[in-house]
């Protein structure tokens, strides 16, 4: 055994950097589904799934309110400012409600789908300016491979208008039926069950820890 060091410690680095928005993020306070109060800024979010039923339920090992436990996302988003400029680096987050929108629109796909209840959802968020929000996504998308963003693709879509013959409607909305612009898109590929089987595979074959 030595005591070799194991390289210089840069604190700028982007692992670095990563880690601490992963800490910060998992740190601020959860609150309902969208939050009962608006508030200003843009940044990250995460959102939780509580009392889960088939097929989520191993995200209940890691999801208990009654001992104020939230470790495992079903979801990750990104909240960028209205109007944010395109190439241009900003350090500010903005007065804008970019995040309260989207938690405010993920509440409202929630609450239409017939086979969920949005008492059952919680989410924690993290204001950050522009310039680091797609980088704080990532890797917290990353870390803890939300079911959400890695198998069910689909939950933070908007209504695309006008159907197209070659529009199906997401796995999201295949198992969560209930909104009524998806409903409009073609049939989908895959059956409820077929979804509901990755979704059970995903979450039994990794781990947040």
């Amino acid at each position: 055994m030595t005591n070799k060091p194991s390289g210089e410690f840069n604190p700028l680095s982007l692992p670095s950097l990563a880690e601490s928005v992963v800490t910060a993020l998992m740190r601020q306070p959860v609150h309902p589904l969208p939050p009962e109060e608006t508030f200003p800024g843009s940044g990250i979010y995460a959102i939780y799934m509580l009392h889960p039923l088939d097929p989520y339920t191993r995200l209940a090992d890691y999801n208990d309110p009654s001992s104020d436990r939230f470790d495992w996302p079903v979801y990750v988003g990104k909240a960028v400012p209205h109007g944010s400029r395109k190439g241009g680096v900003e350090f500010e987050a903005g007065t804008g409600r970019a995040i309260y929108t989207r938690l405010r629109q993920h509440g409202n796909s929630v609450a239409a789908a017939t086979n969920l209840d949005e008492e059952n959802f919680r989410c924690r968020f993290l204001v950050t300016a522009p310039v680091w929000i797609r980088l704080a996504e990532s890797v917290v998308i990353d870390r803890y491979q939300p079911v959400w963003n890695a198998v069910l693709d689909g939950f933070g879509n908007h209504d695309p208008g006008g159907r197209r013959a070659t529009q199906h409607r997401s796995k999201w909305d295949v198992l969560h039926p209930g909104r009524q612009w998806a409903e409009k898109l073609a049939d989908p590929e895959t059956t409820q069950a077929q979804v509901g089987a990755e979704v059970r595979a995903f979450l039994d074959a990794h781990d947040p820890d």
